[in-house]
């Protein structure tokens, strides 16, 4: 099976050179990722400047634009012979949980990945805090139990699969749930400095303040240490059988998390 790995945090970041250890030994994997970090661009394409392509290591690549370029540019060039099964993207460092999909980078090469008709998965490690030590490895054995599962094959048209791992060893893990698109809340300040010629900036600096609590939600399984998978469809009236993943699910909890 052909994997195209991509992220939003950059092609050096850990979570992606994580993820690409795990399954390079199984599956004929490549990355394309941008050459520098590139967190809540959401699904930006790059129309207004050239892209270029600068090869790192064999079969990883670094590109110049957004994550949506790198999965289009991984597609239509530099696989296009033969077109991955499979885009993933992530390992992202920190949640993607509720809302802040539509912000997300990460999500964006996806969901860049559906619309050419090829399944999208992205996977996140909600960390707590930037410095402790952290479980990129868990997230990385969990895409790949997925894989061996054929979750990948299970995915509804039109929709992208959002993950959410706890940032801790993944015996610790309870196990996985299929969830909903939570709501996260955030106080929304905006703090106004003066530059050296006294002019106005702005940094938006919202502070994380709790979640909805809907115990079907992605916030709500992660927050009690489950691993989320989250369906999210990209075309409004379609009626999703989720069924078939649920039932991969339940196998998944049954064989690593029992």
């Amino acid at each position: 099976m052909k994997l195209l790995l991509s992220n939003d945090d950059g092609v050096m970041a850990p979570g992606l050179n994580t993820l690409y250890s795990e399954l390079k030994s199984s599956y004929d994997a490549t990355v394309v990722a941008p050459l520098e970090e590139r967190s809540t661009t959401g699904h930006s394409l790059s129309l207004d400047r050239p892209l270029r392509i600068e090869k790192i290591d064999e079969n990883i690549f670094g590109c110049s634009g957004f994550p949506g370029d790198c999965v289009l540019l991984g597609i239509t060039h530099l696989l296009n012979e033969q077109r991955p099964d499979v885009v993933i993207s992530g390992i992202n460092r920190g949640a993607n949980l509720g809302q802040d999909l539509y912000y997300s980078g990460t999500i964006g090469a996806a969901r860049e990945a559906v619309f050419h008709h090829i399944p999208g998965i992205a996977v996140s490690l909600v960390m707590t805090s930037l410095q402790d030590k952290h479980h990129y490895d868990s997230a990385a054995k969990f895409i790949a139990f997925c894989l061996s599962h054929d979750l990948h094959l299970k995915i509804p048209k039109y929709t992208l699969i959002n993950i959410n791992v706890p940032d801790m060893p993944l015996e610790k893990i309870k196990g996985c749930k299929l969830t909903e698109i939570g709501f996260r809340q955030y106080s929304e300040d905006v703090f106004v400095r003066k530059d050296a010629r006294d002019r106005d900036y702005f940094w938006i600096a919202g502070k994380y303040m709790g979640f909805r609590n809907n115990v079907k939600s992605d916030c709500h399984a992660v927050e009690n240490d489950y691993i989320s998978l989250t369906p999210h469809g990209l075309i409004d009236g379609l009626d999703n059988d989720y069924s078939e993943l649920q039932n991969i699910i339940e196998k998944l909890n049954d064989k690593y998390f029992t």
